[in-house]
């Protein structure tokens, strides 16, 4: 049947005039796409408590104290207890430091009202020691905590170092008496001592597993056993090589104790020959490979040439080696013997002596080698080649300065990229700058 010289069939609807379809179109969709519309038809504090929450997560304090007064439902979700388990204090002296402090009117209230919830802190401070004092005193107020890490962090020196032993300790103590769940602490280059560490186990044994705490002067090589004796989950710990002993080792051998799995140790000399540094036995080392055999064993050394000679001497399990100052190819020579379980090498600085032969031992004694970055040393590009076809596509790090590399008869610069690039597996140009 034809109407107005169109067609309709049985079943379907006849088509839509342009000015219907725009009606039609409007009707149906201008709710969802007219921003007006959406504006005046949501109502923001209607959101689930879930949704607002997860906002507020990603909030500074500042901000969500602001947001807190927006309407009843916020406000409720601002005094959640799942809001206040993460938080880190800021403080800072404005005349000196970039930092923006945490309001003090802010923090009274979060003492106040949330302590009993907080479980994850941090303290980041500037170097002044009033900072340092008011994170003190702030720990001093958490009688009623249950924290699980704590983190005390300097953005530079000396800040905590300033602090009075005595006020750092019983600021310290009055967490690890009463928090009893401590599974993470992170307190580097403060005046931590031998008591504090005694407080901490008698109270958190059952519970730590990770303690950070290089630059701490005050501990003594029997201080942090103390520690490895009855901390029976620890698995990382990160130490100066001064408090580093056999007996320490031993104790982190033991059957009762998990496997270690992250042992860092800082090597600092401040000055020539100030520190006279010990040996630690390779059969104390073998004990802790034995007991953990997937401990990454990480040494951070900052000494003079003429420092370096107690070590490396027999076989260390180390597997991550970072040199801030110069060493010497004596040194490297002993590494490339003496550390088969190598997996990263960092050296900042050689000499003016090519590293060739060192750097083939290297690649053909540590079969774990993945990662390598060289800054002021010297290496003939036939010697770096060699190095790298040695080591193949096993290198998933190589960063290398350009300064590094001298072109020889055999390879210029630029050929000596596409040699690379071809036993890498990958893509591969030296560094303009130090990346590590």
């Amino acid at each position: 049947m034809k109407r107005a010289g169109q067609r309709v069939v049985a079943g379907t609807e006849a088509p839509q005039t342009s000015q219907t379809s725009k009606k039609q179109k409007t009707t149906l969709y201008g709710s969802v796409f007219d921003e007006p519309a959406l504006c005046t038809s949501m109502d923001w504090g209607s959101l689930p408590h879930h949704v607002i929450l997860r906002v507020f997560q990603f909030l500074t304090l500042v901000d969500r104290a602001r947001a807190s007064s927006v309407c009843r439902r916020w406000n409720e979700v601002f005094h959640i207890p799942d809001l206040w388990r993460r938080f880190e204090f800021e403080l800072s002296q404005p005349a000196t430091s970039y930092l923006k402090s945490t309001h003090p009117d802010l923090i009274q209230q979060i003492i106040k009202r949330h302590a009993d919830h907080l479980q994850y802190v941090s303290f980041k401070v500037d170097s002044s020691t009033e900072s340092a004092e008011a994170a003190c005193d702030i720990l001093s107020q958490l009688v009623n905590c249950s924290i699980k890490t704590l983190g005390l962090i300097s953005t530079a020196k000396p800040s905590f170092m300033n602090v009075s032993k005595a006020h750092f300790a019983s600021a310290l103590t009055v967490v690890f008496v009463n928090s009893k769940s401590l599974s993470s602490i992170k307190i580097d280059d403060t005046p931590l001592d031998d008591p504090s560490l005694k407080v901490l186990v008698a109270n958190n044994s059952d519970t730590l597993k990770l303690l950070k705490m290089s630059s701490c002067p005050h501990v003594s090589p029997a201080g942090i056993l103390c520690v490895a004796d009855q901390c029976h989950g620890l698995k990382e710990l990160a130490l100066n090589y001064y408090i580093l002993s056999d007996e320490l080792l031993l104790a982190l051998s033991s059957e009762k104790h998990v496997d270690l799995e992250h042992l860092r140790i800082d090597v600092v000399s401040e000055n020539p020959g100030q520190v006279e540094f010990h040996t630690i036995k390779k059969q104390s080392w073998d004990a802790l490979v034995k007991h953990s055999p997937k401990v990454n064993i990480v040494m951070y050394f900052f000494l003079y040439e003429d420092e370096f000679d107690v070590f490396f001497r027999e076989e260390t399990p180390v597997t991550h080696l970072y040199f801030g100052r110069a060493v010497s190819k004596a040194m490297l020579g002993r590494i490339g013997m003496n550390c088969p379980r190598l997996i990263e090498l960092v050296v900042c600085a050689n000499g003016l002596q090519p590293l060739d032969d060192e750097l083939i031992q290297i690649a053909e004694r540590c079969k774990n080698l993945t990662a390598m970055g060289l800054g002021e040393c010297e290496v003939t590009c036939r010697g770096f080649i060699e190095f790298v076809k040695m080591c193949g596509g096993r290198l998933t790090q190589l960063s290398i300065m350009e300064e590094v590399l001298i072109p020889d008869s055999d390879y210029s610069l630029d050929r000596l990229h596409l040699e690379v690039s071809k036993h890498l597996g990958r893509m591969w140009f030296p560094d303009m700058m130090p990346t590590w």
